[in-house]
């Protein structure tokens, strides 16, 4: 037994494969040049609506889960033709969450993990999945995506390819999401914690956007600091488990005078219409979408302050679990709308936005 495994297994965690550094995996599946063409005129669009220099509204949309490459690239397809019809007023970048963060660790962690939902994780397969469907999405749609930052380490297989992440309720008060966030050059969303705590929120936005100097993948890194860092709004839970949105205008108007009291660049939010805000009823998100571009409408200063909204949608509407009787298209995490009802809203989005 080598001296690596003796020491692992003396730590209670046994090693089951060495994997590529990100530097030799991006070598083996490179991005052709014209996807870094796309991804730099998205990125320079993307970061214009974040510094106020564009009024478009930012649409992230897609799966709670990316859990298959065909309905995933499908689903982006098709928000690919609607945003043909919608660009000059909507900026729609495709939600391809590969890791998802499970309550009690218990369930579908994401196509990192598993890609084959029904099969054992594979890390070594995962890792190649997740830069294989994030790269076929964008050559087939031309739409850079969102993913969720849940493992800060791993980003580095994908940060060649992302145009927007975000840190989520569980990971917004951790030491090494937030300097590893400091270190980004593309908007990264810290949303509220799941108590919902504003203050908890907009430290992690203070820490993401100052300089910082730390261990990252076994190296002494220094950031410069991301000014693009800002809060997304997801609803929070009381002691007794009960659902509290903070969509609502009083919400936003609270947020406002709290970023005005603070040092802060771009002062910026993105509305997530689903999780807390909705308690998982994901067909409420139309409705809250809707309260969303009325607060904006009715208060100019909220329309400077909300950039944007999240919504959860994919093929078919709803959820499943993971069986041998699956549908294609549809959620096996949290429940989604469906694509009906998503085109519908994306049109509405681009009238009253």
């Amino acid at each position: 037994m080598s001296k690596q495994n003796r020491r692992s297994n003396a730590m209670g965690m046994k090693i089951n494969a060495e994997l590529p550094l990100p530097a030799d995996l991006k070598a083996e599946y490179p991005l052709p040049s014209e996807i870094v063409r796309i991804k730099e005129e998205r990125d320079r669009e993307i970061r214009d609506i974040f510094t106020g220099r564009s009024d478009k509204f930012v649409v992230i949309v897609g799966p709670c889960s990316a859990d298959n490459e065909d309905s995933v690239c499908e689903y982006v397809n098709r928000l690919a033709k609607v945003n043909e019809k919608v660009s000059d007023r909507l900026m729609i970048i495709p939600r391809i969450y590969t890791n998802k963060p499970r309550t009690t660790g218990e369930g579908y962690k994401g196509m990192l993990h598993q890609p084959e939902p029904d099969q054992e994780p594979d890390l070594l397969a995962g890792i190649i999945a997740i830069r294989r469907l994030h790269t076929r999405a964008i050559r087939e749609s031309s739409l850079t995506a969102a993913d969720e930052m849940l493992y800060p380490e791993n980003r580095s297989y994908l940060d060649d390819i992302l145009s927007y992440e975000a840190v989520g309720a569980r990971s917004v008060e951790n030491q090494q999401h937030r300097l590893t966030a400091s270190g980004m050059d593309i908007p990264v969303g810290m949303k509220n914690p799941t108590s919902g705590d504003f203050s908890v929120m907009l430290n992690s936005v203070k820490a993401a956007q100052s300089s910082h100097r730390f261990i990252y993948r076994g190296m002494d890194v220094t950031t410069d600091g991301n000014a693009l860092a800002h809060v997304i709004l997801r609803g929070g839970v009381d002691k007794y488990g009960t659902c509290i949105p903070n969509y609502h205008y009083e919400d936003m108007v609270r947020l406002l005078e709290m970023y005005q009291e603070r040092d802060l660049e771009n002062p910026a939010a993105i509305i997530d219409a689903n999780h807390s805000n909705s308690n998982k009823q994901f067909r409420e998100q139309i409705r809250i979408v809707s309260e969303v571009l009325h607060s904006r409408r009715y208060n100019p200063d909220l329309k400077k302050l909300v950039k944007g909204v999240m919504i959860e949608s994919y093929l078919v509407e709803g959820c499943q679990k993971i069986d041998e009787n699956r549908v294609y298209g549809k959620s096996i995490t949290d429940p989604c709308l469906g694509w009906e009802d998503t085109e519908r809203l994306l049109y509405k989005i681009a009238e009253e936005c």
